[in-house]
């Protein structure tokens, strides 16, 4: 997965604009509820952030507050940091947060707890919990055309075929999952809780 992540993010923000391989993809509705999701996370209050599996900051770069972002790839990490100049962002393991205790109001993951197996959702929420009171996960909704679990193949520009273990969610059983907590968003793409 690291592997794949890294070769991946020169072209990662094609999957959120509908761009590259992407362009021909049937996503109705994608762009206004990309940008539904996106008021919603700058809607949250300001504080001090955490947001593991940063990526290329394309979620990050509207959080408001003081933002850290974690990734374990360094190709992500410098978008990130273009795109988001005033955030620190560090090279990680999102299962062994390199962070004191409490050491965050909140921790933000975008993408990321989907490919999660259970073990590693159990020290991630572990270790989530450990350094932020609070919670917000971001993933994709499940819908009519995918399966709650799925292994995919995924094509990268440059020809390479990976194969990814994914997870779709009902905005409810996630935020059960995650520890309780409340609906923040709920489309047909993308789910966002906050435990």
């Amino acid at each position: 997965m690291k592997a794949y992540y890294e070769r991946r993010a020169p072209e990662y923000d094609d999957w959120w604009l509908g761009t590259g391989l992407f362009a021909d993809r049937d996503r109705p509705g994608w762009d206004e509820e990309r940008t539904a999701l996106i008021n919603t996370l700058a809607a949250l209050r300001p504080v001090v952030t955490l947001d593991v599996a940063c990526g290329t900051g394309f979620l990050t770069q509207h959080v408001r507050g003081e933002i850290t972002g974690l990734d374990q790839s360094a190709s992500m990490l410098e978008l990130a940091q273009a795109k988001v100049p005033h955030g620190r962002f560090i090279q990680g393991d999102a299962l062994e947060l390199p962070f004191a205790d409490d050491s965050f109001e909140r921790l933000l993951t975008s993408f990321f707890y989907g490919h999660l197996d259970e073990g590693d959702r159990t020290t991630f929420l572990g270790e989530a919990r450990r350094v932020a009171r609070e919670l917000v996960v971001v993933d994709s909704a499940l819908h009519e055309d995918v399966a709650p679990v799925e292994w995919q193949e995924r094509v990268l520009n440059d020809g390479s075929v990976w194969q990814v273990y994914k997870r779709y969610f009902e905005p409810g059983s996630l935020a059960d999952e995650v520890g309780g907590g409340r609906t923040l968003f709920a489309g047909r793409w993308f789910v966002a809780v906050e435990a």
